[in-house]
């Protein structure tokens, strides 16, 4: 029997989950389907349902929905749970779980893969969405000497920023209060790249 999976988002056109997936399934012998599925805002959970009654075995889920599948979600990670935002769902024993692995995919890249340390680190977080809330608990763990959120709202940037306050040295700013400050990691974690764009950042921010 082939376990069908997808990737749920608004747009969705970008992802690469398919074929890294099918790549995985292929290298491990796994017998699945893997999809894109899109969902017009608001009816995240009328898809998603319908997914499952069609015998989906699971979903990961990107922008804007990871406070959706949070709130969809019957059970949740420590991890979600703190982060208020889900990127996996599954769907066994007649329930819905969710986690969120994105702060630590995250952390892995930078730490494991790129050779990077964090700790004792300043560490610029560029937007204030479900991918940044996502990320927060994993990088605080890592213990950098600050963290700073960056939105264009800046009230956003604060409230994740008191939200998170007990796990970490953790501070908030708009794009233009960055001038004159430096950073030894930054993070985009806004959905500005997928136009091939990115936050207007002032020059020099990079240590």
């Amino acid at each position: 029997m082939t376990d069908r999976y997808a990737v749920i988002g608004n747009p969705i056109s970008h992802s690469q989950s398919p074929f890294i997936h099918s790549e995985f399934a292929s290298a491990t012998g796994q017998a699945l389907q893997y999809e894109k599925l899109f969902a017009d805002i608001g009816k995240f959970d009328e898809v998603v349902s319908a997914f499952v009654a069609a015998g989906g075995r699971g979903l990961n889920v990107t922008l804007p929905f990871k406070g959706d599948a949070f709130r969809f979600a019957q059970e949740v990670s420590e991890c979600a749970r703190l982060s208020e935002a889900v990127n996996t769902l599954s769907f066994r024993d007649g329930k819905i779980y969710g986690d969120n692995t994105d702060g630590v995919g995250l952390v892995r890249d930078i730490v494991d893969n790129l050779d990077v340390a964090i700790a004792g680190k300043r560490v610029l977080l560029l937007g204030a969405g479900g991918a940044v809330r996502g990320v927060l608990p994993t990088l605080l763990a890592e213990k950098p000497a600050t963290l700073t959120i960056a939105n264009r709202t800046v009230a956003k940037a604060e409230a994740l920023a008191a939200q998170f306050a007990s796990l970490g040295q953790i501070e908030a700013a708009g794009y233009e209060a960055l001038a004159g400050c430096q950073f030894d990691i930054v993070i985009n974690g806004t959905s500005t790249s997928l136009q091939g764009e990115l936050p207007p950042m002032p020059a020099g921010i990079f240590a």
